[in-house]
């Protein structure tokens, strides 16, 4: 099930959403400018360097030093991403499902909330193989933090998927939280086979981020829905006891 579109309009331009689209898209510009000017090599350092590479990160937290090149590689690596296809289906789920978010969190909330959940996604990883020496690139912690707002906001969205049948394909408008409960729990089972195995995909960074989102969006809507009655219970004085 590959989500395509949202039937959620917004209310104004998600011009923090378009930002982390356009910065993600030309430091990938610069990956293929340091691949074609200097090879291999030239990228494997340019991702050593601005990757999360867990048993740096590891090294520093247990001298207890916070602020480095290292701990600043927790929102860097975000930006970094190893191919057209991790580029690609990053980029197509923040766009679907940013907006949105951006939208009900504010321009400036919502930049806070993407690179917090990334961190945590990081964290999250990290914690499951911290000794591991393999850089950690791309956006898909804090797009996972973003998925997990999703669904608590806008659990009844229709999402127009691409479902495939064997060899044949289907387009459907199937409810938000059936889409993103459906991608949570591909992620947890795929996380939990991953245990001490060698794999490319951060599962446990998808997982972690999910469920900071979700975390977060239960606290916007329970506040957002206390305000809702403050202001109804102001506005209408036979409502006061």
């Amino acid at each position: 099930m590959i989500p395509l579109r949202d039937a959620n309009p917004t209310r104004r331009t998600p011009v923090v959403t378009i930002g982390l689209i356009v910065a993600s898209v030309v430091v990938f510009a610069w990956e293929l400018g340091l691949l074609t000017s200097g090879g291999l090599d030239a990228l494997d350092a340019f991702i050593y360097q601005w990757g999360l590479v867990p048993a740096q990160l590891t090294a520093d937290i247990e001298a207890s030093s916070l602020v480095t090149l290292d701990t600043l590689d927790l929102v860097t690596s975000q930006f970094i991403h190893g191919g057209f296809l991790h580029l690609l289906s990053n980029l197509l789920f923040l766009w679907i499902f940013g907006n949105n978010v951006e939208d009900r969190l504010g321009r400036l909330g919502f930049l806070a909330f993407f690179l917090a959940g990334g961190i945590v996604a990081g964290l999250t990883q990290v914690a499951t193989d911290p000794e591991s020496a393999v850089p950690m690139v791309g956006a898909s912690g804090a797009i996972a933090a973003t998925l997990g707002a999703y669904v608590i906001l806008f659990p009844r969205a229709r999402i127009t998927s691409l479902v495939f049948l064997g060899f044949f394909y289907q387009l459907i408008d199937v409810p938000a939280v059936i889409v993103l409960v459906f991608w949570f729990a591909l992620q947890l089972i795929d996380g939990l086979a991953s245990l001490g195995a060698d794999v490319d995909i951060a599962f446990f960074a998808h997982i972690g981020g999910f469920l900071f989102g979700v975390a977060v969006a239960l606290v916007v809507r329970t506040v957002s829905g206390r305000r809702g009655v403050t202001a109804m219970g102001r506005s209408d004085p036979a409502g006061v006891g």
